[in-house]
């Protein structure tokens, strides 16, 4: 698959309609400046847990919170061998009850001793966690260079390019939040085509992938907007709004 020509299967988010900040980022992955950690819940991201391929049997995730993903994977796959990580101590204490491992770091601080004896592994899970990471372009690529050439790597990512997001910076209204697209703990944002390009730029192609969409009663007003500041500037108004619709990606990488 050519991944500069990827376009979102449509999916649809099962959240409130009008909650937009409210899609609950459920990473951990960075504690900047002693900022408080997004709040952990047990939700699953469904289409994150349906992209992680069937086979797989030895599973590291980044940003595990209180270990809800790893407690529905293996209630479906009990053989598999799931590690969980988090950088918040207390979370990774209550994934604990859900993995064979689970451990407290900064992932990003992990020496290459450390990260190897995290391989074989098959699939490695980034949930609503790059854009917590200071360079997520160097933790694909450490990735990369150790997994197996059938190994995955599945990912949900938060959409930058979404409408709401174009409203603030339009209104000025671009203050961070506690959870959501605007989650004070992000420190990189991301459109679809910058997500592609990290992805390549790592050594990564993508296989699948879904938009996870949140429908509001601004959308429609909003998007013809962005359709008409598009066409302004000679832009494709239809990619425009397409790619203003989706506040999230999901993601199933294999190895280029």
């Amino acid at each position: 698959m050519n991944d500069n020509g990827w376009r979102p299967t449509p999916g649809l988010f099962s959240g409130s309609p009008t909650a937009l900040n409210g899609y609950g980022s459920a990473s951990s992955a960075s504690r900047a400046h002693g900022m408080k950690q997004t709040p952990a819940h047990d939700n699953v991201n469904l289409d994150l847990l349906a992209h992680i391929p069937a086979g797989s049997r030895r599973i590291v995730e980044v940003g595990c919170a209180n270990g809800a993903m790893a407690r529905a994977w293996r209630s479906q796959h009990p053989d598999s061998h799931y590690v969980g990580i988090d950088i918040d101590p207390d979370y990774a204490a209550r994934a604990a009850a859900h993995c064979q491992r689970a451990f407290a770091a900064d992932v990003e601080q992990l020496d290459d001793a450390a990260l190897a004896d995290l391989f074989p592994s098959d699939c490695w899970v980034f949930g609503d966690c790059l854009e917590h990471l200071r360079d997520p372009w160097r933790m694909l690529s450490r990735i990369r260079e150790r997994i197996d050439a059938d190994g995955s790597l599945v990912t949900c990512i938060p959409n930058a390019q979404h409408w709401s997001v174009q409203w603030r910076l339009l209104s000025g209204q671009f203050r961070y939040e506690d959870q959501g697209l605007m989650d004070r703990t992000h420190i990189r944002w991301f459109t679809r085509q910058t997500m592609l390009e990290m992805f390549a730029s790592t050594g990564w192609r993508v296989e699948a992938g879904v938009s996870r969409q949140v429908p509001a009663p601004q959308q429609a007003q909003a998007l013809a907007a962005v359709g008409a500041f598009a066409s302004a500037f000679g832009l494709d108004p239809a990619q425009a709004q397409q790619d203003a619709t989706p506040i999230q990606y999901v993601f199933r990488l294999r190895p280029a």
